[in-house]
């Protein structure tokens, strides 16, 4: 019995040990464990890159290549067609604006412009003559009125009320005897001393009474009377004092010369007055009677209403024909100047004369494929480029910012320019859309010459001594992984040995982001991609780590269309 108690007693505690055993075993074992992964953590974490937080100058710029253009450039064709006479220069000569460059014989041109200028010469005649009618007919017109031409009594009136009158109508005979006129003749010899003005005696033949008298006209035609006297006319004027007629008979004298005949008196006026009408028009009352005196101007008769407004409407219309003949003339008389003006080709813009493909004695004529370039100036007073700027940066781009500009053919030289446009008109190119900026180059552009190609980098904004990471530390928006020893496990994509922390950014180049808030300077971070220096702390890779977590930024090194956004540069970590 005790043997088997004895026996009993060394199995239990054979099972107790090795219950001890195991458990020790598997104490040990997540002991290895455990510090196998510790060892990894901490191989993992040096396998990364990083970069120190640091303190630099960080720019953010724009870059883009282009070709140089002068100021201006122009070719100088020609419009008219004919032998140059005259081409006083020479290639690379220095011009002025409106320097005469070709003279092209104007020959074919000379007896256009007589005739244009002729017809222009008719055309102001009669406007002339159609703005004087007009005005005229306004006054003579006035109060729907016809008025009288002539100075007299009315002998007899040969229009009634009602009637229609047009033009070359006899409205009355007028005749005034309050001056008397004689024809009487004389001897053709004694004429010649004789003009109109010289004084004159006449002889009434009944009573002998001698009146005053004045000499209006000698004529000048011989007339031969009964015995062989060859005689001329002479014409003489007197007030009548009231007893003169046309019955009443006369000699004259005139000096020392006695008329060989007597004569009878005529009322100095006798005529017969007509309408001078463009347009017929209704008598609607008579103003004057037989015997009346009238003047020039003394209203005669009313017209019916719609026959005045007519004939005012005839004038009218005569003077706009005539204004649309003359501006008519005037515009042949200028288009024919400016061709005729085509014939002398002036220097368009101040430059230099780049070719000349023209020279006196050679002819122009127009062809089918277009207008002959006859030369080209350049003005180089200054220079411009085009840059060509994505559509993500093209807002941060305004006139006035400063452009450095390198050229390969001017080494170790840089050129100062400016912003003098940014064009709205766009180009896509494979889904990329960029805008052209010009560029402008003022000074020291000696070296420079149109057609060079440039490099051209646009400043956008710079911060100094700022805290700054590689651009490739900024992952997931805007978050750093700083490195922390107590991160023993990777958690998603924060390696192990790192944490996340959110910053605000300020600045942002195609290397670098300013830290404003989250980091400390010396702090170490992980870097995605190779964009850090050995200079800054970087760690030999054991792996890319968790790629692809970086977010779009501007200045993310964008190039399309021959140029785009560099994103500009850091300047380095403070010593």
């Amino acid at each position: 019995m005790k043997k088997t108690i004895l026996t009993l007693f060394l199995k239990k505690k054979k099972v107790f040990l090795l219950l001890i055993a195991a458990v020790g075993v598997i104490a040990f074992a997540i002991t290895g464990l455990s510090l196998k992964k510790s060892r990894e953590a901490s191989a993992e974490a040096k396998s990364v890159r990083t970069a120190k937080v640091t303190k630099q100058d960080i720019r953010s710029e724009l870059s883009s290549t282009g070709t140089i253009s002068p100021k201006d450039t122009y070719e100088i064709t020609s419009l008219a067609e004919g032998e140059v006479i005259a081409a006083d220069f020479e290639e690379g000569d220095e011009v002025e604006k409106g320097q005469v460059l070709f003279q092209i014989d104007t020959s074919s041109m000379e007896s256009e412009m007589t005739s244009v200028s002729n017809s222009l010469e008719r055309a102001q005649e009669s406007y002339g003559i159609a703005l004087d009618n007009y005005n005229t007919a306004s006054k003579e017109y006035s109060g729907n009125t016809f008025k009288s031409t002539e100075n007299g009594y009315i002998k007899s009136l040969s229009i009634r009320e009602g009637d229609k009158i047009s033009s070359n109508t006899e409205i009355a005979s007028i005749y005034d005897d309050q001056t008397m006129r004689i024809k009487i003749p004389f001897l053709s010899g004694e004429t010649v001393t004789m003009a109109a003005g010289n004084g004159a005696v006449l002889t009434l033949t009944d009573t002998g009474e001698q009146l005053p008298g004045v000499v209006s006209s000698v004529s000048s035609m011989d007339v031969t009377l009964t015995g062989g006297r060859i005689v001329r006319y002479v014409t003489i004027e007197t007030a009548n004092p009231g007893g003169l007629t046309t019955e009443t008979a006369a000699t004259a004298s005139v000096g020392d010369f006695v008329c060989t005949m007597e004569a009878v008196f005529e009322p100095k006026l006798e005529t017969a007055m007509k309408a001078d009408l463009s347009s017929s028009v209704e008598v609607g009352t008579l103003l004057v009677h037989e015997g009346d005196y009238v003047s020039k101007g003394t209203p005669v008769f009313r017209m019916e209403e719609k026959s005045a407004q007519k004939l005012l409407r005839t004038y009218k219309e005569a003077l706009d024909k005539a204004q649309e003949a003359l501006e008519s003339a005037k515009s042949r008389l200028e288009s024919t100047q400016d061709t005729y003006g085509n014939y002398t080709i002036t220097a368009p813009i101040s430059g230099k004369v780049i070719t000349k493909a023209v020279k006196a004695g050679d002819k122009i004529a127009k062809s089918s494929g277009g207008t002959t370039t006859l030369a080209v100036i350049y003005d180089m007073s200054y220079y411009t480029f085009e840059m060509s700027v994505d559509e993500l940066d093209v807002k941060s781009v305004e006139v006035g910012q400063t452009v450095a500009v390198t050229a390969d053919a001017v080494e170790g030289k840089t050129f100062s320019g400016s912003v003098t446009n940014v064009s709205l008109q766009s180009a896509t190119s494979n889904g990329v859309t960029n805008y052209p900026v010009t560029v402008t180059l003022n000074d020291g552009i000696e070296d420079l010459l149109p057609g060079m190609n440039v490099d051209g980098v646009i400043i956008l904004a710079e911060a100094k001594d700022v805290l700054a990471v590689p651009a490739d530390a900024l992952v997931r928006g805007n978050q750093v992984y700083v490195k922390d020893e107590t991160a023993k496990e990777a958690q998603g994509n924060i390696p192990a040995g790192f944490r996340a922390v959110e910053v605000t950014t300020g600045l942002i180049s195609g290397d670098y982001v300013e830290i404003t808030e989250g980091l400390e300077e010396d702090q170490e971070v992980y870097v995605a991609q190779s964009t850090v220096s050995s200079t800054q702390n970087m760690m030999m890779p054991g792996g890319m780590g968790p790629g692809g977590d970086v977010p779009g930024r501007s200045g993310g090194g964008q190039n399309s269309g021959g140029g785009g956004r560099t994103g500009g540069t850091g300047g380095g970590a403070r010593p």
